[in-house]
């Protein structure tokens, strides 16, 4: 028998039995849409993380004085080390060839006033080209510029939550506010950037020259961070190892560990996208066990249709049909079975995760490749299922089926 035949005689027989149908693929629906939502769903955290680690600066290098951890999902400083100085920053700039620019930082939480509203905000002072490194765009106003932080000008920068918090989303541009008990004159706002990699809102800051902030607010004669630009993300690890050979000669270290830590964007990026992928995967794995549960569905299924057929087989088989004939037959319908389900999970998948996306609950990013996949896999894992059923009713002989009938 010809196989055009034999699918269009298996499309016939699927027809005839549409609840049986609709049962037998429902498990490959679930498994393939679940598979399909769940991967975009996986690709999207992936988006997220990487725009918001890239937020964080191009071609970033992020030095920390001290050692540090990950506690509760975000990075803490072990102790306070005294040794990274703002000289620091200028000699990784002019000594390193693989550097662009080198910007020192300095942080801490201070109470903030305006008139009758406070607020505790994280302040951080940070020279002109910390602007540049970190891609901090300003939306209104001005930053501050160099000569304004070799005088220690009394100038600020504030994010926009601050600028909600204490002007209830007001320009705030002009006016005067204090940090702790220094007065401080407005002269910019910052566009939003929303949540960094760690989950901290980058738009809860102020933003002060360097030495305004070492000497006016914190009184201290050391920085917590040096933010550095390779000049491109080829030379990202090199210039990771210029700085750490460089730090560690200006702070005499010779057989101690570092007491700094080095972070590369180009290593942050992979760590994150491997753990993305890495949750994707065993969620991903989970859902597709509901494909096999699927398959043991049309395995079940098809089993009862040879017993239900036993006397179509035998007269088949007494009229011509060769044994390839009727295992052929029963692969196909198995085969259509789980195909019209995965194809049916495809759509349902895709369409799960734009509805989600489009309402906002999470971003997803289409996977055509997993679906695909889950797509191919159905088919595989119907046609497999489909195999003992059709070996079964292949080997059965037409005298005794057409007996049992």
């Amino acid at each position: 028998m010809k196989l055009s035949r034999n699918l269009a005689l298996s499309c016939e027989i699927l027809a005839a039995q549409k609840l049986r149908t609709l049962l037998s693929v429902t498990g490959i629906v679930v498994g393939v849409g679940a598979v399909v939502l769940i991967v975009s769903a996986g690709r999207g955290a992936e988006k997220k993380i990487l725009d918001r680690i890239r937020d964080m600066g191009t071609n970033l290098i992020v030095v920390n004085a001290g050692q540090t951890r990950i506690i509760a999902g975000r990075q803490r400083q072990i102790a306070t080390v005294t040794t990274l100085k703002a000289d620091d920053a200028e000699a990784i700039a002019r000594q390193c060839p693989s550097v662009a620019l080198a910007a020192p930082a300095t942080s801490k939480k201070l109470a903030t006033r305006y008139e009758s509203e406070n607020a505790n905000t994280n302040v951080v002072g940070m020279t002109p080209e910390g602007f540049h490194v970190r891609n901090i765009a300003i939306a209104s106003g001005r930053s501050f510029d160099p000569e304004e932080n070799r005088a220690q000008r009394r100038v600020a920068i504030l994010g926009p939550t601050v600028v909600e918090n204490l002007f209830d989303g007001a320009d705030p541009t002009g006016l005067r506010i204090r940090i702790g008990r220094v007065p401080f004159e407005v002269v910019g706002v910052m566009a939003p950037k929303g949540m960094d990699a760690n989950g901290v809102d980058q738009d809860d800051l102020i933003i002060v020259p360097l030495g305004t902030a070492m000497r006016r607010l914190f009184n201290v004669t050391h920085i917590q961070t040096i933010y550095v630009q390779a000049r491109s993300a080829e030379l990202l690890n090199t210039g990771e190892k210029e700085i750490r050979e460089l730090l560690r000669q200006r702070h005499r270290l010779r057989d101690k560990p570092d007491d700094f830590t080095i972070q590369n964007q180009a290593t942050l990026v992979d760590t994150e996208r491997e753990t993305t992928r890495s949750m994707t995967f065993l969620i991903g794995s989970v859902a597709g066990i509901s494909l096999m549960v699927g398959g043991i569905g049309i395995l079940a299924v098809m089993l009862i249709s040879v017993r239900e057929r036993t006397g179509e087989i035998g007269l088949r088989r007494a009229v011509g049909a060769r044994r390839s004939d009727i295992r052929t037959q029963f692969l196909l319908e198995s085969g259509l079975l789980a195909a019209v389900g995965g194809l049916v999970g495809v759509l349902g998948g895709v369409g799960a995760a734009l509805a989600v996306s489009m309402l906002g609950y999470w971003e997803t990013v289409i996977s055509w490749p997993a679906a695909l996949i889950g797509f191919a896999f159905s088919v595989f894992v119907g046609i497999v299922f489909g195999i003992y059923p059709a070996i079964h009713a292949a080997a059965l002989e037409p005298i005794e089926a057409l007996r049992a009938e």
